[in-house]
């Protein structure tokens, strides 16, 4: 993790007066067991640079995390990127100037509009660059995107999907800070702490003067507050964020879209879809649900009349978590079948989950490696066997809608994401290799030319269950 902030021009020298650090003197302290150093690379009296790193301990990034008894912990980029937990390193290095409190004798410096460039990275983020370029570029600055080459011993990529950031404007040391302590959080996407009201004072203080006349103002609230609840307590400085995706307290985490935010989200019309065909099927009895997740989809299948045994099959216990409580709730309602936890993988055989009714994978094969499908498809529709199998996944082609890079994908964890063609081909290989029939139909807002944004492939057994 690293922010490079360079001063050029009449005046450079006062942004050491600025940051409150001797350019004689390496900056090297502690915080909460991470080690943050502060040098400056150039110093002449016109242009100088500082350089901040964090070195975080990954051992303290785990220690009381929900996540101890999980592998996914050992298993992320927490350590490496430019984040929420990178700048609150960095708050008490940097805090004089972003403050803006300087000894008296610099204080007209502070307001002083400095020819700045300025570095961070890498950066994690699931938005593309003509987004983080949206962001940057109403505040002033010219902005360039640098992304690393990826050297894999197997086909997956051809550059990694971490990128550096280069800004370059004219204002002050204290006004970019403000911008970088908002704009960092809000393109990595993740908060390590709590998010709670101070998290809105922190946002309108930092946000003072500039986040009110922002164009994307209401995603940066949105992806900074996270929660209906304090993104309504958001005051008259920013006008009000709108908020009419969601009308419930989880986070909101919409699928990336530079166009208007549609009134029904593409997870929900994936939802509705699938629960809406698993109703019209005239077998619908038993039902698996893979990678069920926190079993928003396996709750709704448990009011479908006629459904007697929902098994809901999730192999990370924090989503199981949510998934039990959820279920919990929706069992206080009528007509409800509680659908039953499974901890599973779609890479291990389990006898229970044979000769059902309906399976269904909704947004899972992408999460898997290409090279790994062919085992998966043939436990599933070899040894498992179930009456219809219900198929979702993204259309690649339809992220040139939503603006996004060539070979950028929608969600980190996706190992690949697949044209209409490309699914075409695969469902009708299954279909022919397995003795199903598929047929093949479109999620979402149709777009002439890239289609719908999620595909789905419905597969039904031929002969039925005397097919044995």
């Amino acid at each position: 993790m690293q922010l490079a902030i360079k001063a050029t021009g009449e005046g450079a020298k006062m942004l050491s007066f600025l940051l409150s650090k001797n350019p004689q003197n390496l900056y090297d302290r502690m915080e909460k067991g991470h080690r943050i150093r502060l040098t400056y690379t150039v110093f002449s009296d016109s242009e100088v640079e500082a350089v901040i790193f964090v070195t975080p301990d990954p051992v303290e990034l785990v220690k009381n995390s929900p996540d101890t008894y999980e592998i996914t912990q050992y298993i992320n980029d927490r350590e490496f990127v430019v984040s929420s937990i990178f700048c609150s390193y960095i708050r008490s290095a940097l805090g004089t100037a972003l403050n803006g409190r300087p000894k008296d004798e610099y204080l007209d410096w502070a307001k002083h509009a400095f020819l700045l460039t300025i570095g961070f990275g890498p950066v994690a983020t699931d938005l593309p660059d003509v987004a983080i370029k949206q962001l940057f570029e109403p505040l002033g600055y010219r902005i360039e995107i640098e992304r690393g080459q990826a050297a894999y011993n197997f086909q997956l990529k051809e550059r990694s999907s971490a990128r550096f950031i280069n800004l370059q404007g004219t204002l002050t040391v204290q006004n970019a800070l403000k911008h970088l302590f908002v704009l960092i959080p809000v393109l990595d996407n993740y908060r390590h702490y709590f998010i709670d009201e101070r998290e809105i004072e922190k946002l309108e203080r930092y946000g003072e003067g500039w986040l009110a006349d922002h164009p994307l103002k209401d995603l940066i609230i949105k992806r900074t507050l996270r929660f209906r609840e304090l993104i309504d307590q958001v005051g008259e400085n920013f006008d009000q964020a709108d908020t009419n995706a969601d009308t419930n307290n989880e986070a909101l985490t919409p699928e990336l879209e530079l166009k208007s935010q549609p009134v029904v989200r593409l997870n929900e019309l994936r939802y509705q879809r699938v629960v809406k065909i698993v109703e019209n099927l005239p077998a619908r009895e038993s039902i698996v649900d893979f990678g069920a997740g926190e079993g928003k989809l396996s709750a709704r299948l448990g009011f479908i009349p006629g459904v007697q045994e929902i098994l809901a099959v999730e192999p990370t216990e924090k989503e199981q978590l949510r998934a039990l409580k959820r279920f919990s709730e929706a069992s206080r309602k009528d007509d409800f079948i509680s659908p039953i936890l499974i901890w599973g993988s779609l890479f291990y055989y389990d006898e229970q989950l044979r000769a059902k009714d309906v399976m269904i994978l909704n947004e899972v094969i992408e999460h898997i490696d290409e090279s790994r499908l062919p085992r998966v498809m043939d436990t599933i529709l070899g040894s498992y066997k179930p009456q219809v199998l219900l198929i979702t996944t993204p259309n690649v082609e339809y992220n040139t809608v939503y603006q996004m890079d060539d070979q950028a994908v929608r969600h980190k964890d996706h190992r690949f994401e697949w044209t209409r063609s490309e699914f075409s081909e695969w469902t009708h290989t299954l279909a022919r290799n397995y003795s199903y029939d598929v047929q093949l139909d479109g999620i979402g807002e149709e777009v002439e030319g890239y289609g719908h944004p999620s595909q789905i492939a419905i597969f039904t057994r031929q002969g039925g269950i005397e097919n044995e």
